[in-house]
């Protein structure tokens, strides 16, 4: 996309700063668009308790996913929230919100598809006359919630089976067979699906924090890339399973593009949504009536802040300043051209 040549007022001192490629899936690009993004789901944030959930698939189900990825992934979402807030009006009486986003990645970038949810700790009553609080650490029954979400999973899945509109490739192509994907259900049914529930006392902006890193890129970051090196790529993962240690990974270059590109959605395809009272059809109305019912002032209005406020509130430094002098400000001199024309990736 082409970019510019910066020179600074007080050295002299001069840097490329290429423009933007937009994509959605770029290890470096959308910082902003994801600020902006943090910054008005901030303004939606109540003063009650929120919860953190994730909704994982069964390694089984993966290769049906991969060949399967908008179907499957569309699934994940509808069967995650419709189970969430089902359960929520059985036991709480009350509807709750979420934002859900989706996640396809492991952090040694396996294909591992599952959804991160941020629940309210409570919700309107059904009569919406009233907010109820969920406990102080416990929204719902994860072995309940699991159970649901696993059996609206698998009913969607039978029906698009029956419907013709899954493909099946590799070592899953005899799922074509009748006696096999049979097989396959049962096991499935009888398995215990995993809805993991966060620590309650985690606050909503720091799990929005968190979830702000993919939402306008994948997978990984530029920084945990270390080196790239006679062929081979190493970059930082961190161990879940061992205290949360940071290792280093090497990959054949091959190796490494191939994992990235699993986790490129399809076209058009939107990984993050909205559901029950923060569904985006009412989400302002029904914000302002839960303030009322909380009896808290509404948030002030929203302040569209340039882009070189929005990375210093990130990063602490002001893009602007020259990284020699620390005097000067970096200015544009001259406009470089793209190395072809293309129209931008709106992926």
């Amino acid at each position: 996309m082409g970019g510019h040549l910066e020179a600074c007022d007080h050295c002299d001192q001069t840097r490329l700063a290429y423009h933007s490629c937009r994509n959605r899936h770029c290890p470096q690009c959308q910082t902003i668009n994801k600020e902006r993004w943090l910054e008005a789901r901030r303004r939606e944030i109540l003063p009650i308790r929120y919860f953190h959930l994730v909704f994982t698939l069964p390694a089984q189900l993966r290769p049906i996913a991969f060949y399967n990825q908008k179907l499957i992934y569309d699934l994940l979402f509808h069967a995650a929230a419709e189970a969430l807030l089902e359960l929520g009006e059985q036991r709480l009486g009350a509807e709750l919100g979420a934002i859900m986003l989706l996640h396809t990645w492991s952090q040694q970038l396996h294909f591992h598809p599952h959804t991160h949810a941020i629940v309210t700790g409570g919700g309107l009553s059904l009569d919406g006359q009233q907010w109820i609080s969920s406990r102080r650490n416990f929204l719902l029954s994860v072995r309940r919630l699991s159970r649901f979400f696993q059996i609206k999973f698998l009913a969607g899945l039978k029906d698009a089976y029956a419907a013709q509109q899954l493909d099946f490739w590799g070592d899953s192509e005899d799922l074509y067979n009748e006696a096999p994907w049979q097989r396959l259900l049962t096991t499935l049914y009888r398995q215990r699906w995993v809805v993991y529930a966060k620590p309650a006392d985690v606050s909503a902006r720091h799990v929005l924090d968190y979830l702000g890193r993919y939402t306008n890129r994948v997978a990984l970051s530029n920084d945990r890339i270390v080196k790239f090196k006679k062929g081979q790529v190493t970059f930082k993962w961190r161990d879940s399973d061992h205290g949360n240690v940071i290792k280093r990974m090497t990959l054949q270059a091959e190796e490494f593009i191939r994992r990235f590109l699993t986790n490129v959605l399809p076209d058009g395809f939107v990984k993050i949504r909205h559901y029950g009272l923060l569904a985006s059809r009412h989400r302002n109305r029904r914000l302002d009536h839960c303030r009322r019912l909380l009896k808290v002032p509404p948030p002030p209005p929203p302040v569209v802040k340039p882009w070189y406020l929005l990375l210093q509130q990130r990063t602490g430094r002001d893009p602007r300043l020259c990284a020699s002098c620390h005097q000067g400000r970096l200015w544009p001199q001259q406009r470089l051209l793209p190395a072809y024309n293309r129209g931008p990736p709106w992926r």
